[in-house]
């Protein structure tokens, strides 16, 4: 039997899962790693803690085995900056997609034209946290970093290179912002409108589909694992659950009720548009002929987190929550934008800022919680549109383990929402892309979901939410100083 191990490099926790060759979960674990929080915004992670957790849960997994694994499959957080010397190791802490440092670059950019200027080069938005404004601002404040520094990757192909003395980017990782989708090269045109064409040495070429790295002796000591063992480095996080949740068909979607609020669409054209609103990105796949439209949001459980601690409440409290408020929240309404780094899907906009508006002393903390969840679910409807969703839409994160909160998507959306009985998709994507490279069949066993479907008697009440949320979206976005 082949089993692989699944590694979702997480942003704040790093999960193994074993999977037999029908996709069956066998064993698991699970280890936290660190996030720094600093002054200005910024967010860092200390690439040998991120380590750290994967060989702890590599050996964990693998110890609740009969055997060793026959290969190893990665994937994690994109975006952010992890910036290496010729060894592998970081040159400063890595620099998080969540990081904010770059948010005034970004205004000045989207002022200046210059994200539009990218966007039509590359169909690529950009964000604070992402390599283009990161890039720059070390150019300006950090350049003897840079000049350290042999690669500026990200979090999956730092760790590869650390297990296999490889540099392994995938080309999904690679696709935003400087990626031409369709040649899958770099476009100096992009570079040049940024101002950091001296770094484009720093960019390692997108590696071929079906890339297969093995373990070094060093990694093969760390995971206590054979030296040679197979090892795949990517899609990113994002592809990986589309692949996970079954997303195969031109015109079907995946909505990710994470951290963040991730929406892909699957399609078999990547066009650059550079009329529409810069944001989003066309991700690369292992197939050369399609990619994912995705619009992945900085709005998502992270919100409804602070607002329920805010509220005295928890996430095991959030069913209850929802029970105690009607659909509409009693009239209180939330733009749900509360990243320190503003939003950059399906806007760009570093200075985004969340609200709640219509309180009064006799609403709840259910209404408050409620407004903001309906706010999330709105985002992820205006996200979901700007993608070009046509097809089947599976749902998959911790969000969905909430039942009240999955029948407000689907209500929202108006239309059934698919989500996995495995919600470890992630792993599972990573998996079956490895196997894939490796040769292997795919999996014969059909994978299960439970299908939520949306309540009739709440889409007027949806429809106009809906409605009322882009004009409050649009009324705001001038407030902030948006384009």
């Amino acid at each position: 039997m082949s089993v692989i191990i699944g590694v979702d490099i997480g942003t704040s926790v790093t999960k193994a899962v074993a999977f037999d060759s029908e996709g069956t979960p066998l064993a698991s674990a699970a280890r936290r790693s660190s996030l720094a929080r600093l002054p200005g915004g910024r967010v860092e992670q200390d690439l040998d803690d991120v380590v750290r957790t994967v060989a702890e849960v590599v050996r964990e997994t693998t110890a609740a085995l009969p055997g060793p694994p026959t290969a190893l499959a990665l994937t994690g957080q994109g975006d952010g900056l992890w910036l290496r010397d010729a060894d592998g190791r970081a040159v400063r802490p890595a620099i998080s997609w969540m990081d904010g440092r770059a948010s005034d670059l970004v205004e000045r950019w989207l002022e200046n034209g210059t994200v539009q200027e990218v966007y039509k080069q590359t169909g690529s938005g950009m964000f604070p946290g992402c390599h283009a404004p990161l890039l720059a601002h070390l150019q300006e404040h950090e350049p003897q970093t840079l000049r350290r520094a042999v690669t500026a990757g990200y979090c999956v192909d730092a760790v590869a290179q650390r297990l296999t003395g490889q540099v392994s980017v995938d080309a999904s990782d690679a696709t935003l912002p400087f990626l031409d989708p369709a040649s899958r090269t770099y476009s100096p045109e992009a570079l040049a409108a940024c101002g950091i064409e001296k770094q484009a040495h720093l960019l390692p070429a997108p590696a071929a589909p079906g890339t297969v790295l093995g373990l070094d002796a060093h990694g093969a000591e760390l995971l206590g694992l054979p030296m040679g063992l197979p090892l795949t480095a990517g899609p990113y996080d994002l592809p990986a659950c589309a692949i996970g949740s079954g997303v195969r068909d031109v015109g079907d979607g995946l909505l990710i009720v994470g951290t963040t609020l991730a929406c892909q669409v699957l399609t078999d054209r990547a066009r650059r548009d550079g009329s529409t609103e810069p944001a989003g990105m066309w991700l690369c796949t292992p197939d050369t002929d399609r990619w994912l439209r995705a619009m992945p949001a900085m709005v998502g459980t992270a919100a409804l987190e602070w607002l329920l601690a805010l509220t005295g409440s928890t996430t095991a409290d959030l069913d209850g929550l929802l029970a105690e408020s009607p659909p509409g929240a009693n009239g209180v309404t939330a733009l749900p934008f509360l990243s320190g780094a503003g939003e950059r899907a399906p806007f760009v906009d570093p200075a985004a800022r969340g609200r709640l508006d219509g309180l009064t002393l006799a609403h709840t903390r259910a209404d408050a919680v409620r407004a903001m969840c309906e706010a999330i679910g709105y985002a992820a409807r205006h996200c979901l549109e700007a993608a070009g969703l046509t097809g089947t839409l599976a749902a998959c994160g911790g969000g969905t383990r909430s039942g009240p909160w999955a029948q407000l998507f689907a209500d929202i959306l108006g239309r059934p929402v698919r989500i996995p009985r495995d919600n470890e998709v992630g792993a599972l994507g990573a998996v079956r892309v490895a196997r894939r490279f490796l040769g292997e069949a795919p999996e014969q066993k059909p994978q299960l979901f439970r299908t939520v479907e949306p309540r009739q008697e709440s889409r007027a009440v949806y429809e106009d939410g809906y409605a009322a949320y882009r004009r409050a979206l649009d009324g705001a976005r001038p407030q902030w100083g948006g384009l």
